[in-house]
């Protein structure tokens, strides 16, 4: 992934994008600095808090990368998923109802969520969900397509 172009964003991109997180995952984003970075190879957006890269945009909204969520924690939309799902989750997959632990009522068919296993709260993914929150437990099915995972080139990326 390399820069094509990077620039400071306005108070009021800031402010959008702090509360476009803080409504969807119930934390807010803080830093003294706030960048976009405009890729060359990708039409993905990131953007660079105290040069960290914290929050990209996936189909237009904002929402925390894994690197920004173990920075600040999510505490709504949050996909819970036991040991046995780790290694399946950290490289990519889709995630499968029989993996998930607990997921947040909150979630709606379509809403982006953090993906975190059980042990440690650590977030290991980013997706979208295929249902509602209150269905992902279960015994069969994808639930929540895979967006941004530990190891990718979102994850590796920086500056």
């Amino acid at each position: 992934m390399e820069v094509k172009s990077r620039h400071h964003l306005r108070g009021d991109e800031i402010d959008g994008i702090v509360d476009g997180i803080e409504a969807t995952l119930g934390v807010t984003v803080e830093g003294d600095s706030f960048e976009d970075v405009e890729l060359a190879d990708s039409d993905r957006r990131i953007v660079l808090v105290d040069g960290e890269p914290y929050v990209a945009f996936f189909d237009g909204e904002p929402f925390l990368t894994v690197n920004g969520a173990q920075e600040f924690p999510p505490v709504k939309n949050v996909v819970t998923v036991d040991a046995g799902a780790i290694s399946f989750v950290s490289d990519g997959a889709d995630v499968m109802r029989p993996g998930i632990v607990e997921a947040d009522d909150s979630i709606q068919d379509g809403d982006l969520v953090a993906i975190a296993e059980e042990t440690h709260g650590k977030v290991l993914a980013v997706g979208r969900a295929l249902t509602d929150g209150a269905d992902m437990v279960g015994d069969n099915g994808k639930v929540v397509k895979s967006l941004h995972h530990v190891g990718d080139d979102l994850f590796e990326f920086s500056v």
